[in-house]
């Protein structure tokens, strides 16, 4: 196996990115206070193909050196916007049709290896503040909670590392053949 040089990657251009079809699902990160964090999302976001972030409350925006080191440029393909309470992107959404999901444990949570998507929908995946997870008035407000299966020690993991996980089996279940 021959490790593939990055002009044999065929990567969109920020504007190919833009004008491509994107796969219907939006995130909104709660309160994310690691700048790290919110620019490992964007990335992330930009490598399935999501259809933009809602950035909400102490979340930090672009520009911003520290979001842009993990972002490597992504910031600038993956459309966001800042709306300050969470409840209210919630509900702007879920009147667009959304269906709106938060990623949290909690009684009765969908785990993620039992979650059924729909081509037909769009979707909205939570993702909250790295001690507090996703607010309980936000979970309120959501049609649905997703659980990521966890077998260790721990009860948490990174939030960069829980949207990544996320993202990738939204992508897989939501893609359909031919479509890049």
């Amino acid at each position: 196996m021959k490790k593939l040089l990055n002009e044999e990657l065929n990567r969109k251009t920020v504007e190919e990115f833009r004008n491509c079809g994107k796969y219907p699902v939006k995130v909104i990160l709660d309160n994310v206070r690691s700048l790290n964090n919110i620019g490992s999302v964007f990335r992330t976001c930009d490598a399935f193909l999501t259809d933009g972030i809602i950035l909400c409350g102490i979340t930090a925006t672009p520009p911003h050196r520290e979001i842009s080191k993990t972002a490597l440029g992504a910031t600038e393909s993956v459309e966001w916007k800042y709306i300050e309470n969470t409840v209210e992107a919630v509900e702007q959404l879920k009147s667009q049709g959304y269906k709106v999901l938060a990623v949290e444990q909690t009684v009765n949570a969908t785990t993620l290896d039992r979650i059924t998507l729909s081509q037909n929908e769009k979707y909205a995946v939570i993702f909250g503040h790295e001690v507090r997870g996703v607010e309980q008035e936000v979970i309120d407000h959501c049609h649905g909670v997703i659980e990521i299966p966890q077998h260790g020690t721990k009860h948490s993991l990174n939030v960069a590392v829980s949207a990544g996980i996320v993202l990738w089996e939204f992508y897989r279940i939501l893609k359909q053949p031919g479509s890049s």
